[in-house]
Formats: C-alpha cells, sequence, structure tokens
C-alpha cells in the first residue's frame, strides 16, 4: 500500500472491533535493546500494510453503494478505535442518490444527530463547507471533537444530542479525493473523550481515500443502472387502458444492464382489445432501442390487422429480419373480444399463457414455433380460446423462469402450481394473482440491482 511512510509516528492502534482486523499489541515501558526501535517500526509498517490489505479487499468485494458504506464504517471502526458511527453520501454534484448509514445507531439515533443544527455538526461542515476560492481542488481536512462537553463553539444542540445518545467525542472524515470529488462523509463516535492518534490517522486518511475511489465507481454504476431503468419504463406503456369486460394488470423488473422483455395492452377498434408480450435477445442500450421499436411496430401492425395475430407476428418478423438481421426475438400476440369472452392468439417461440380459474389452472396449447428472426419465413397456426367469466389469463416472459434457476420443465411446474395456489380472495383482482405468482415462484423477490433476466408479467381477468 503506498502511501505509508517513515515520518509516520508509532503508537499502537486502539481496540479494533471489526471482525478479521488484527489490533496491535500494547506497548511495553521497558527499555528496547540497540535497534529494537527500528524494528519495531518495521513490525508497525508490516501490520499496517496487512490490515490495510485486509480491509480494502474487504471493500473491493461489496457490489452496492449501501454495502460499501457500511463496510467504510466497521473499517473505520476498527481503524480509529470506536464502536459507533454513521456515514453520509451526499454527491456534490447533487445528482444523487443521496444516503444516511449507521454502525451501532438505530434509526431513531440517526434522525436525533440531523436535528442538530448541519451547519455546526461535523458531518455538515465536511458537507457544506466550501473549498478554498484560490484552491478549489482542496479536500477538507478531518474534524476532531476530542470532548463533545469542553469542545469550544459547539451549538448547545451538539453537546444536547451528545448526552441523549452516549458519546463524548467524535472524528470526522470527508469522503473526497480530487479526483472523485465530495461524495460524503462519514463519522465515528467514542464512549469516552478521545481522538485517533496521528499514526490512527494517517491509517484512516489512506484507506479513505481508497474508499471514495471505490464509492465513486459504484456512484457511477448505480446511476447507469438509475437511467437503463427509467429508458425501459419510458418504452412500456405507463398506463393500462381500461376496456369494458376485462381488468388488467403489468408487473415489469429490468435487469441493471437493460433488458429487452416488454408488453403491451392496447385497445382496438369494436371494443377489441390487444395483449401482446416479448423478448429482444441482448441487453444494453441496444436491446432496449429495439425493443422500443419492435413494440412501436407491432403496435402498428395491431391496428391494421390486429384480428389476425398471425399477420401481425408476420409482419414483425419480416421487420426484424430485414432491419436488424443480427438480432431475434420472442413474441406472443392475443386478439381479445371481452364481451365475447374470445381470444385468438399466436405465439413466436414464446411461453404459452396461463389459465387461471375456480376451476381450472392450465396451460393454453399453443403451437410450437421457432423465435422471429430464426428463419427465412415465419407462420404459425393461431389458438382460438374462451375464458369463462372471473377466468384470468396470464401472460409472461421466459425471464420468470430462469429466475427461479431450475430447469424448464421444472420452472414450468413450479409457476402452474404457484398459479394454482391463488388464494380465492385475491382472484378477482389480477393484479393480486400476479403478486402471489411473484411471491410463490421468487420468494426472495426481485432486486432491481442485482443481475438477472428481466421479468414481465401482464394479467387479464374476464368478467
Amino acid at each position: 500500500m503506498a502511501g505509508i511512510d517513515s515520518t509516520v509516528p508509532g503508537p499502537p492502534h486502539t481496540t479494533a472491533p471489526h471482525p478479521g482486523v488484527p489490533a496491535a499489541a500494547p506497548p511495553s515501558d521497558a527499555v528496547p535493546p540497540p535497534g529494537a526501535l527500528i524494528q519495531d517500526r518495521l513490525a508497525a509498517w508490516v501490520s499496517d500494510l496487512t490490515t490495510l490489505h485486509e480491509l480494502t479487499e474487504r471493500l473491493i468485494r461489496t457490489a452496492s453503494l449501501d454495502e460499501a458504506l457500511r463496510e467504510v464504517l466497521g473499517a473505520g471502526s476498527a481503524l480509529v478505535g470506536a464502536r459507533r458511527g454513521m456515514a453520509v453520501l451526499e454527491p456534490a454534484d447533487g445528482l444523487g442518490p443521496a444516503a444516511t448509514i449507521g454502525l451501532g445507531l438505530a434509526h431513531s439515533d440517526l434522525g436525533t444527530i440531523e436535528t442538530v443544527p448541519r451547519g455546526t455538526s461535523s458531518y455538515g461542515r465536511l458537507l457544506d463547507g466550501l473549498p478554498d476560492p484560490g484552491h478549489p481542488e482542496r479536500v477538507p481536512d478531518p474534524i476532531a471533537i476530542r470532548d463533545v462537553r469542553t469542545e469550544e463553539g459547539l451549538d448547545p444542540r451538539h453537546r444536547e444530542v451528545a448526552a441523549r445518545l452516549g458519546y463524548a467525542a467524535s472524528y470526522a472524515l470527508p469522503l473526497a479525493t480530487e479526483e472523485a470529488g465530495r461524495l460524503g462523509a462519514a463519522v465515528w463516535l467514542y464512549d469516552e473523550p478521545a481522538e485517533p492518534s496521528d499514526r490512527q490517522r494517517h491509517l484512516i486518511g489512506l484507506y479513505g481515500r481508497f474508499a471514495t475511489e471505490h464509492l465513486a465507481r459504484l456512484l457511477q454504476v448505480e446511476r447507469a443502472r438509475v437511467q437503463v431503468s427509467t429508458i425501459a419504463e419510458e418504452l412500456l406503456p405507463s398506463r393500462l387502458p381500461r376496456v369494458p369486460g376485462v381488468q388488467l394488470a403489468a408487473r415489469h423488473r429490468t435487469n441493471p444492464r437493460g433488458g429487452g422483455d416488454w408488453y403491451d395492452a392496447l385497445p382496438l377498434p369494436e371494443g377489441a382489445l390487444g395483449l401482446a408480450v416479448g423478448s429482444v435477445s441482448g441487453t444494453g442500450p441496444s436491446a432496449l432501442a429495439a425493443m422500443g421499436r419492435l413494440r412501436a411496430s407491432l403496435r402498428a401492425y395491431a391496428v391494421m390487422e390486429g384480428e389476425d395475430p398471425v399477420a401481425v407476428l408476420s409482419d414483425l418478423e419480416l421487420l426484424l429480419r430485414l432491419t436488424e438481421p443480427a438480432r431475434s426475438a420472442t413474441a406472443l400476440f392475443a386478439y381479445a373480444e371481452p364481451a365475447q369472452r374470445r381470444i385468438v392468439l399466436a405465439g413466436a417461440g414464446h411461453a404459452p399463457p396461463l389459465i387461471i380459474g375456480e376451476h381450472r389452472t392450465e396451460f393454453v396449447e399453443t403451437s410450437l414455433s421457432a423465435p422471429l428472426g430464426m428463419l427465412s419465413c415465419w407462420e404459425a397456426p393461431s389458438v382460438e380460446l374462451s375464458p369463462a367469466p372471473g377466468e384470468t389469463v396470464l401472460l409472461y416472459t421466459d425471464g420468470l423462469l430462469r429466475r427461479t434457476g431450475d430447469a424448464m420443465d421444472r420452472a414450468f411446474a413450479r409457476l402452474h402450481a404457484a398459479a394454482a395456489s391463488v388464494p380465492k380472495a385475491d382472484r378477482g383482482d389480477p393484479g393480486a394473482v400476479a403478486d402471489h405468482v411473484l411471491r410463490t415462484l421468487l420468494p426472495e423477490g426481485l432486486d432491481t440491482a442485482v443481475d438477472g433476466e428481466d421479468v414481465v408479467l401482464l394479467a387479464a381477468r374476464f368478467e
């Protein structure tokens, strides 16, 4: 670890509460023999290098801002010898995200600390303090308060909060570098009057600079994920249409890199309704753009010839083959007449819909067909079905099945079992049906920050 030099004095660490971090042995009062001082310093530097290596290795393994901030608090606790603390993420560019994380502090404790006037708190001074006009790139210095009771210039509310929470001293470190800018601040709280030694300040300073660069990288990833998610949501329906005779609900999750799964529901002439789900191969912005173009094209074809789902998908296949020959897609389009409770649908390499009712839970028997763009000419026969009153037709993408981690045959069986177990009280609400299937099939939920398959569910309940 670069940056440790012989100018750093050698007092030992305080107790290291962070698991896995060694604490230095207490100093001896005996007079050291000749050469022992140099050996002790060398041993101390090796210990410091080992400690920083272990802490930075742990930090590198974190994959989210929240996880990284908690790791920073734990590592700093070991380095400065304080068992409690808080970290505030507040990028100087104002683009967010913002977060406050505590170590050994309850949520109410963090709220109590935030009642201290921001301009007088140590972390607030680090976050709001303007840099030197002559040196705008200068990183602010850490702020140490050795004894809250006797420190001059503290706001009375600061002393009151310290007494209530039982801390007597604090050490605040800016999470900032010249390259990354100001990202936030971390504060560690001591139970007794204390402050870090010069050696501890040096170590936490080195660690803080490395942590800031790591946080800056995670911040870029998080912002990119939010942007991709926003674009994906904007490319999908902002709301579902209201068509007499049918209730609609949709659930959608996009993976952080941006996937190509989509759904649509559009009213058609004479009270009809078009329902569609699909998936474009690939991930990232190009897949999102292709998904948007495909969905828009299908809408146009559905308006012109929606009563013939085979023709709609044939036109879509021709468009995909001519404009994006290197890409494939799956799709399912259903032409529904709610007044007659009649559906005509066709699928291209897509999973079959599921009918969920009081007396049956079964997959629709669709013909086996290749995805769009895989053959020189796509065509498959359509299927007609008649849902009974109160039955829900569930359309979904393969991502729902792949998220289970099971083989496809077992994933289909689990989906069927999840649909069959929908409580009777929830069967009247298509949103409740979709939520139950999601909870049952994926009990750990859908974390949008974790890479994985897109998930789309579109539920239509016929009255």
